[in-house]
């Protein structure tokens, strides 16, 4: 029953309503549109491919007629979008009504005797396989890529800026040895960055082989022809690598391997979310006040790290959804079945989600300020930290003769385990040590603040 206050038609999903700013780039390869932009592309770069080795009696094109023919896709706009939604509703298939498009738009431009070789021998996936290979492609290194080197590049500035900036680390949750801020936020660059250079390396395959990728069409036509070849030779002429050997469809592994591994970058982005969440809420990192902005609706104390917490949401629904995509597209029932053909549908959607958790990271993280007195207070409230520098220093001690203490572990348990140790007591202890008189001046020189081994140089 429709609403009888139903609203003028609304975006369904927030990606193409609230957060479209954000996202809006992604729209012009992975939409709908940008996906049929493809597709003219492949049909029109592959009767240049047939003409230019004049097949079936043809002749090269001259040079401005292959600008006219490209200007088909560089110029694609409303007015084929419109056209193609037209015929779409006649045909019921959307790559045919490209093929339509392309065979219209070569008759005005008076070139009806190369019509048929408008989509010629192809099967619909060939097509596709390439569409989907070029748009993935181009989101990917034109748009994500460029979202995920700004965080990683905002985290090597923090990490630099913070590199001697000491904390208490706290491993399980509990006091334990320090590090630097700078170290800490380093990490997760360094963990970007490896995974970023397996995603920059992947492999974007397409197949061109026909309706069983057997190329039987092709040789019915020109048996002579080594069609392999020309298939290769167009499809990596496009920047593409070439499937040689599939069923009707391109196999997809490789978009399981990038999915995955943008799914990985995205469990990466996901700890890291949580983790500065969690500094902030110990007071570690303050949040810079944004002019204007609420923080809470009923308590005007509050700054929300609202974020970190959006980037948490969508990096999970993205993983939610590349994790689908993963499990979906590494099967097609024998030669071929359309459970791919929505999927890939969704490659926008999760890719989307995605991009929106990096534009919220990128921002959070150049809206928080780190709070070094509190990371030095909290510091100088857990000076039991250093029971594992001093035992250590005593197993080295007994190694070296210098010392006969038999459990080294074990008196540093007793002194520290299960409660609070200040510094006078620590110093005092220290000073009772039968330890050589230079290692125990190193520890009475130790503070939880200076007890941060390499950091600083691991961040720098």
């Amino acid at each position: 029953m429709t609403s009888p206050n139903a609203f003028p038609v609304q975006p369904l999903s927030p990606l193409d309503g609230r957060y479209r700013p954000a996202v809006a780039p992604l729209g012009d390869y992975l939409s709908e549109a940008g996906l049929n932009r493809a597709r003219v592309e492949v049909e029109v770069e592959w009767l240049i491919a047939l003409t230019d080795r004049s097949l079936f009696e043809t002749s090269p094109l001259p040079g401005d007629v292959k600008e006219q023919l490209r200007g088909l896709y560089r110029d694609f706009g409303q007015a084929e979008i419109d056209w193609l939604a037209e015929k779409e509703a006649v045909t019921r298939h959307d790559v045919k009504a490209v093929e339509y498009l392309v065979r219209d738009r070569l008759s005005a431009l008076g070139l009806d005797a190369i019509a048929e070789l408008t989509h010629f021998a192809c099967t619909s996936e060939d097509i596709n396989s390439v569409s989907y290979a070029l748009t993935v492609k181009r989101a990917v290194e034109n748009v994500w890529l460029p979202a995920l080197d700004a965080v990683i590049a905002k985290l090597r500035e923090l990490g630099v800026e913070h590199a001697d900036a000491a904390m208490l680390s706290r491993t399980h949750g509990q006091p334990a040895t320090p590090s630097t801020m700078g170290k800490e936020l380093a990490v997760f660059a360094w963990r970007l960055e490896r995974v970023r250079a397996q995603i920059a390396a992947s492999d974007y395959l397409a197949k061109f082989s026909g309706a069983t990728g057997t190329w039987s069409a092709h040789l019915s036509a020109d048996p002579d022809a080594d069609w392999p070849t020309i298939a290769r030779e167009y499809v990596e002429g496009l920047g593409l690598g070439f499937n040689v050997l599939t069923t009707q469809i391109e196999s997809h592994d490789w978009q399981v391997e990038l999915y995955d591994r943008v799914r990985h970058v995205g469990g990466i982005l996901h700890n890291l979310a949580t983790d500065i969440w969690t500094y902030i809420s110990i007071g570690y990192f303050t949040q810079i006040p944004v002019a204007g902005a609420t923080g809470s609706s009923t308590m005007p104390h509050k700054i929300n790290p609202i974020r970190f917490e959006n980037a948490e949401a969508n990096l999970e629904l993205s993983a939610a959804l590349l994790g689908s995509l993963s499990q979906t597209l590494v099967t097609s029932r024998m030669q071929r079945d359309l459970t791919d053909s929505t999927t890939q549908r969704n490659i926008g959607v999760a890719f989307g989600h995605s991009l929106l958790a990096l534009d919220n990271l990128r921002r959070g993280l150049g809206e928080i300020s780190l709070a070094r007195e509190v990371l030095l207070d909290d510091l100088d409230h857990n000076w039991e930290v250093l029971a594992e520098a001093i035992q250590t220093v005593i197993r080295a001690e007994v190694v070296a003769g210098r010392s006969t203490i038999s459990d080294p572990y074990a008196l540093l348990k007793e002194l520290t385990r299960g409660h609070r140790v200040g510094a006078a007591e620590l110093a005092e202890f220290v000073e009772g040590l039968e330890i050589g008189d230079a290692a125990k001046q190193r520890l009475l020189a130790l503070t939880p603040a200076t007890y941060t081994g390499l950091a600083e140089r691991l961040a720098q």
